[in-house]
């Protein structure tokens, strides 16, 4: 059984436990983060914002920072990396790995409601153009995702190849040139 580590503390994220836990997996989720040198893989879940500071930019628009979170987060990742194994980043997670290999954030993308849960409706759904063989052979050239956030991924980093990207211009998932790295908004 894969073993498979998130941050963060015993109890939370129970909907990222559920789906491991149905995939077969063990996750494994402490503050401890040596507890990550015996699992197979990580997986960097959603939550607040990133600090603009460790991309370069002002904050205009990130909130609910967590400087302990990011700094462990963007670790982990590039220790997973390091050692070859896989990486997988959802909502925040996608925006910590472009991060980690030296991206940058949108920090409130220019068309909110395409992007953005509202109270009445649940997450946005919206279409996304497959940019990666790997897309197009899962899904084919056009398929509907669901939306939840305010910030994106803007400039990719090292290594990092578009997956897919919204009618709107903002890059929906991506994968790293390792095949092992992979984030979705």
């Amino acid at each position: 059984m894969k073993r498979i580590f998130m941050r963060g503390n015993p109890g939370d994220f129970a909907n990222y436990v559920a789906a491991l836990t149905a995939c077969g997996a063990e996750p494994v989720i402490s503050m401890t983060l040596s507890d990550a040198d015996t699992c197979d893989g990580l997986l960097i879940p959603g939550g607040a914002d990133v600090n603009p500071v460790l991309y370069g930019q002002e904050n205009t628009a990130s909130e609910g920072i967590d400087d302990s979170r990011d700094a462990d987060e963007i670790a982990l990742a590039k220790c997973f990396f390091a050692a070859g194994k896989p990486v997988f980043g959802i909502c925040r997670g996608h925006q910590v790995l472009n991060v980690a290999f030296g991206g940058d954030l949108i920090q409130d993308v220019p068309d909110p409601q395409h992007h953005m849960a509202a109270k009445e409706t649940g997450d946005a759904i919206h279409t996304v153009r497959a940019q990666h063989d790997l897309m197009r052979e899962l899904y084919g050239e056009g398929f509907p995702v669901n939306s939840a956030h305010h910030q994106a991924a803007g400039k990719l980093g090292t290594g990092l190849i578009p997956l897919c990207v919204s009618d709107d211009g903002i890059n929906e998932g991506f994968i790293h040139e390792n095949s092992k790295v992979i984030g979705v908004q």
